[in-house]
């Protein structure tokens, strides 16, 4: 009888520990994928998206579906991480279905009232249309940023010697102010 309950305990902790790690790490399948499929997303690419964003329970919380498709930057961070995450590397015309632990949805606030704190969701996504970044705009997100470090402390620096230089310059005493006002 003991053994029969201890064997039971350790399956029913078996299987909920599977259940938690189906939701800890991004899960994206492939619903439909086009013939051709040359071009994938990459990061800094333009997409346009029809979503719908449900609860594991199946409860929709959201839906682009009547509405424009959903324009998508990635590395913008306009939608959440796990969405983001899972529209690396699709093409034109794919759907995918990705499973998103909390910690790349909402996390442990949620987003009251529709999505509780821990929540894992599960968006199914059609891919509309692809727009590759254009070098000019890869030469913007990738070297503007690192010109951009390099610059603000050089300024700073700069305003620093111009403060220091301003405030050690010799200014004129009230002795010669005075005289100058008396030859008047």
């Amino acid at each position: 009888m003991k053994t029969g309950l201890i064997l039971l305990l350790l399956a029913a902790c078996v299987f909920a520990q599977d259940d938690q790690n189906a939701v800890e790490e991004l899960l994206v399948e492939t619903l439909v994928k086009p013939e051709t499929c040359s071009v994938l997303s990459e990061m800094g690419d333009t997409l346009q998206i029809h979503y719908t964003g449900k609860l594991m329970d199946g409860k929709v919380i959201d839906s682009s579906l009547s509405r424009d498709p959903l324009v998508v930057e990635l590395g913008k961070r306009t939608v959440i991480s796990g969405l983001e995450q899972s529209l690396v590397g699709v093409c034109e015309g794919q759907k995918v279905k990705a499973t998103i632990p909390s910690h790349l949805a909402y996390g442990k606030k949620g987003y009251p009232p529709t999505i509780p704190g821990d929540a894992a969701l599960e968006f199914e996504v059609e891919v509309m249309s692809l727009i590759k970044q254009t070098p000019w705009q890869k030469m913007v997100n990738d070297v503007f940023p690192l010109v951009c470090l390099g610059l603000v402390p050089s300024l700073l620096g700069l305003v620093g010697l111009y403060l220091y230089k301003k405030a050690n310059t010799q200014k004129p005493s009230k002795k010669a102010k005075d005289k100058k006002s008396k030859k008047k």
